[in-house]
């Protein structure tokens, strides 16, 4: 097995993980354009972790998403307008309000996944489910690290 160049590898996983980024937004687009036409990319990512990790109030979404309060506040806005997402009082708060997929935007949502699955297992079918078990781990892993270094740059923010 030959050696690999490390700078040369991180050239490659930019290269290749800027790809996929551009793939993912315009895929995000289309798949919110299916789940209602008047929805831009953003709120499918929304909706998708509302439902994977909701309840959780608007200021979970922006700390988690990394987008701007006003970004937030306006797809939060359209998905509860569209029937997608519901709003009910914080448990633990009852000044704050958490959000929730609506019964109809956790079926709209589920519709669309379950199509993105299948094109996956189309996709990647041929592969060996082992290789295809040790990407959904190293993109896991990846995500956390990109998870707590967004949070490190919050609590960087919060301190300057």
């Amino acid at each position: 097995m030959s050696e690999v160049d490390a700078h040369e590898a991180f050239v490659a996983l930019e290269r290749e993980i800027g790809l996929l980024l551009r793939r993912s937004r315009a895929l995000s687009a289309r798949l919110a354009g299916q789940l209602h036409p008047d929805l831009d990319g953003a709120a499918y990512g929304l909706l998708a972790l509302l439902q994977d990790a909701g309840p959780l109030r608007a200021s979970d979404l922006v700390a988690r998403l990394g987008l701007d309060k006003s970004t937030v506040s306006r797809q939060v806005a359209n998905l509860v307008g569209l029937g997608l997402v519901d709003r009910t009082a914080d448990p633990e708060d009852g000044r704050a309000q958490v959000l929730t997929p609506s019964a109809e935007g956790a079926a709209r949502l589920a519709l669309i996944r379950d199509a993105r699955r299948e094109r996956w297992e189309s996709d990647l079918g041929h592969w060996p489910a082992q290789d295809v078990a040790t990407l959904a781990d190293l993109l896991h892993r990846l995500n956390r690290i990109g998870e707590a270094r967004a949070q490190e740059d919050r609590e960087d923010d919060a301190e300057g």
